[in-house]
C-alpha cells in the first residue's frame, strides 16, 4: 500500500495512518469481537505483524539482488528448466494464502543464470498480494528483460483458500496459469516440449 492508498483508507476509517502494524490488528481483534488481551491472543497481534511482514518481504526485495551477477556465458541453446518450484502467496482480494507449484524453463542465448536464482525470483514476486495471473505475467517478463533468453515459459499450478474455505467453497479446484514469451510463443515445438515436460512425473 503506497502513501496515497494509506491517506485514503485512513480517510475512511479503516485505519490509522502510520499505526504501528500490531496495534492495528489488535484493533482488527476487538471489531471481531475478540479480547486481545485474554490468554492466547496477547502476542497475537505482535506474531501476525511478523508473519505478514515475511509473506510480503518481496517488496523489499530487488531483481539485481537476487540475481547478483550469476549470468555466465555458455555455447548452449536447449532448454533449461526448473519444475515443481513450491509457491506460497497471499490473494489481494481476501489476505487468504494460495500455493501450489511453478514450473519455469527458457531457451538461453549464449548465457544462462544460476539456477539457485529462479527459485529466489519466483519467491520474490510471490512474496507480495498478489493475483496468480500477474504473479505468473511478472515472473515470465522480469525474467526476459533480465536474462534476456530467446524465450521464456512459466506455468502455475495453484490452489486458493478463498476457493476452498469460502465462496463456492470447491477443496479440490486448482488454477492453472501460463506466460510463454519469445520462442515458446512463437514455435509450437517448444512450447509443446515444455508443457509435456511440466505434465511429466
Amino acid at each position: 500500500m503506497d502513501e496515497s492508498q494509506i491517506k485514503k483508507a485512513a480517510a475512511l476509517g479503516s485505519v490509522s495512518a502510520g499505526a504501528p502494524l500490531p496495534e492495528i490488528i489488535r484493533d482488527l481483534l476487538v471489531a471481531l469481537g475478540e479480547d486481545p488481551g485474554r490468554d492466547g491472543l496477547q502476542e497475537t497481534p505482535e506474531r501476525i505483524a511478523q508473519t505478514l511482514r515475511f509473506l510480503t518481504s518481496g517488496y523489499e526485495m530487488r531483481v539485481e539482488d537476487i540475481l547478483n551477477g550469476a549470468l555466465y556465458p555458455v555455447s548452449y541453446d536447449e532448454m533449461v528448466m526448473v519444475k515443481d518450484i513450491e509457491l506460497f502467496s497471499l490473494c489481494e482480494h481476501h489476505l487468504l494464502p494460495f500455493f501450489g507449484k511453478c514450473h519455469v524453463a527458457y531457451i538461453p542465448d549464449q548465457r544462462v543464470v544460476g539456477l539457485s536464482k529462479i527459485p529466489r525470483l519466483v519467491d520474490m514476486f510471490s512474496r507480495r498480494l498478489q493475483i496468480q495471473e500477474r504473479l505468473t505475467t511478472q515472473i515470465a517478463e522480469t525474467f526476459m528483460e533480465k536474462i534476456r533468453p530467446q524465450g521464456v515459459g512459466v506455468v502455475i499450478e495453484a490452489r486458493h483458500l478463498c476457493m476452498m474455505m469460502r465462496g463456492v467453497e470447491k477443496q479440490h479446484s486448482q488454477a492453472v496459469t501460463s506466460a510463454m514469451l519469445g520462442v515458446f510463443r512463437e514455435q509450437q515445438q517448444t512450447r509443446e516440449e515444455f508443457l509435456s515436460l511440466v505434465m511429466s512425473n
